[in-house]
């Protein structure tokens, strides 16, 4: 039990540390953030515009993580507030510019590439029951997790 404990939360790390560096080579090659690669993505897939609080459910970020993503992400051009409220942006749509629409496509043509590669020597079979295994494990964490935090008191 203990190695298999080992096995995957190292396993976890590697892949994550690895999926951050080729969102930093990649970013970098084009001037960008790595911190725009899901931001990007997930706007590129959305047409009409997403609001903050989809993307941080998409992206998994918090709420102020994602304030700066799409602040920083406005100045630089790459998205405009649909319907823009100064007061209330965090519930405006955040949409693609054309410049956002660029680099969307440039990013998404080296995921395709990323991810083509890292599959290399596994089936479709086996890709399939890996995904179902790897997101009935997330499932599984996230019931601990919020058992434990429903255990936890508040000081």
């Amino acid at each position: 039990m203990r190695k298999r404990f080992e096995n995957f939360a190292t396993t976890i790390s590697q892949i994550y540390k690895s999926i951050q560096k080729i969102k930093k080579y990649h970013m970098q090659s084009l001037g960008l953030k790595g911190t725009y690669v899901m931001c990007l993505y997930h706007l590129h897939q959305a047409s009409g515009g997403l609001t903050a609080s989809d993307l941080c459910r998409l992206c998994k970020e918090n709420k102020a993580g994602i304030s700066r993503i799409l602040s920083n992400m406005a100045r630089d051009g790459f998205i405009f507030y649909a319907g823009e409220s100064h007061s209330k942006k965090y519930r405006a749509r955040a949409v693609l510019t054309d410049t956002g629409k660029e680099y969307a496509v440039k990013i998404n043509e080296r995921i395709t590439d990323v991810v083509a590669k890292s599959s290399e020597g596994i089936t479709e079979q086996e890709r399939e029951i890996f995904y179902r295994v790897l997101f009935r494990i997330e499932e599984n964490l996230n019931q601990l997790c919020t058992e434990l935090s429903e255990r936890t008191e508040p000081q």
